[in-house]
């Protein structure tokens, strides 16, 4: 059976003209930072986003433990929505790595609304731990692929640096956001202190993100990677299947986002309870009277469709490179089906 993925925009395979490049790339050993792929790829993801110096690592949740671990000391705090993919998605990571503690707040469609955070934000003294570092995800994958302005991130930028604070960015999916708002990546670099992108996601290369971090960083970055069992030899293979990717499939994004919308309406129109999509994220709200979302996408499977239980009764769809108007009209039809009581 050939099967519709729309779990996620990571299970996209490279194409032939990203394996060449991969299969061609020059290679050196990385740890000693003598790759020169490797090398390529940090320089062009930190012009990119007018930071002064980035590092690839193997993962996002890698990419940004590094990020939070250096600008966080054990025992500080990280303030972030509560459905963020640092607190969602990483296994606890920055507490059992870190020991970092985090304090949430839930947020319209994972968005931090400034004058909520500034009721967060702790300044610390002998009784209380004080706010060490914000972080907001862009685009918000719980959220729905959500986009945070530009200019709210800028008051979040100033509320936090007013409090002598480091901003983090999960940009895991940030090209979404760029190419839906046409918002300069350079824009949004200029906001962060630290800032995570993926290559694996959007992009469609095989693995890996990049991080971006202040330039008196790249020692300890580079020792907290290898820390964490991030120090990968001739890694230039994956990171040429990365600057490939930035290269041709950032623009292309745009098809994502219409498959996305195409793929809302199709369930609207059978009546279902969609979140209007920004990005290639459609969110299913199922409603007590469907079967419940584990039964929905197991029902799908067996169609030959294959979606994301997101909640016990809330489908996740993420349109990619690998989904077109067929495929769309293929899963509504499936979902249509599984959902009938």
């Amino acid at each position: 059976m050939t099967f519709t993925d729309l779990r996620s925009d990571t299970v996209t395979k490279p194409g032939p003209a990203m394996r060449a490049a991969m299969a061609n790339a020059e290679v050196g050993d990385d740890v000693y930072a003598e790759d020169p792929t490797v090398r390529a790829l940090e320089e062009r993801v930190a012009d990119l986003f007018g930071q002064p110096f980035a590092l690839f690592a193997p993962t996002g949740v890698m990419a940004n433990q590094i990020a939070i671990r250096l600008s966080v000391p054990a025992g500080g705090e990280l303030v972030l929505d509560a459905d963020a993919h640092i607190v969602a998605h990483e296994d606890a990571a920055a507490a059992w790595h870190g020991g970092i503690q985090t304090r949430t707040t839930l947020s319209p469609r994972g968005l931090l609304d400034p004058a909520d955070l500034a009721r967060l934000i702790r300044v610390g003294n002998p009784h209380t731990v004080g706010t060490d570092m914000v972080a907001v995800e862009q685009t918000h994958n719980r959220g729905g692929g959500s986009v945070y302005p530009r200019e709210r991130l800028t008051a979040i930028r100033d509320l936090v640096r007013g409090h002598d604070m480091r901003l983090h960015c999960d940009g895991a999916r940030i090209w979404n956001a760029h190419v839906a708002t046409g918002t300069p990546l350079r824009a949004y670099g200029e906001l962060f202190d630290t800032l995570s992108v993926c290559l694996s996601k959007g992009l469609g290369a095989p693995a890996g993100s990049v991080v971006m971090l202040p330039a008196e960083y790249e020692a300890e970055a580079r020792r907290m990677r290898h820390r964490m069992g991030g120090g990968m030899r001739q890694a230039g293979i994956l990171a040429a299947g990365g600057l490939y990717a930035i290269e041709h499939h950032v623009e292309r994004l745009a098809e994502d986002h219409e498959r996305a919308r195409e793929l809302a309406a199709l369930l609207r129109d059978a009546d279902f309870d969609v979140v209007e999509p920004e990005t290639n994220i459609v969110l299913v709200e199922l409603g007590e009277q469907r079967p419940d979302a584990a039964t929905v996408a197991e029902r799908c499977r067996t169609e030959g469709v294959l979606v994301s239980a997101f909640g016990p009764r809330l489908l996740r769809l993420v349109t990619h490179m690998d989904v077109d108007t067929t495929a769309c009209t293929r899963a509504a039809n499936a979902i249509t089906q599984a959902a009938k009581p």
